[in-house]
């Protein structure tokens, strides 16, 4: 399983827009996400700064998100959401979100793998 974090800030003036639109993700856009083994997302806000959590339970990552960023339904969600969004300007090769290296992870009690 791998976790992702990632980060981007949400353009004020679009705030209830994105709100509202994630109040009531469309059932495609979920469908699409748990296809490409996404589990465990999460969005949260503070102030203008978006934070989103997921874990990937796939076996090829690349490929998973690829078929994501072709799902039709869930790019017309984007058309919607993405101009929301403010991206950092260091997010690097990413499409939108910047991705954030985790730095610690607190393991079940006796598991010593660091997963």
């Amino acid at each position: 399983m791998k976790r992702v974090a990632q980060t981007i800030r949400l353009r004020p003036e679009h705030r209830e827009k994105y709100l509202e639109l994630h109040s009531a993700v469309w059932p495609g856009v979920e469908a699409a996400l748990h296809r490409s083994n996404i589990r465990n997302y999460s969005i949260y806000l503070h102030g203008d700064v978006l934070f989103a959590y997921f874990e990937y339970h796939g076996d090829d990552f690349e490929t998973d998100m690829a078929v994501l960023e072709a799902d039709p339904e869930t790019r017309q969600w984007w058309k919607l959401t993405d101009p929301c969004q403010e991206p950092w300007p260091d997010r690097g090769d990413s499409r939108q979100w910047t991705e954030l290296p985790e730095i610690w992870h607190l393991n079940p009690p006796g598991d010593t793998t660091g997963a």
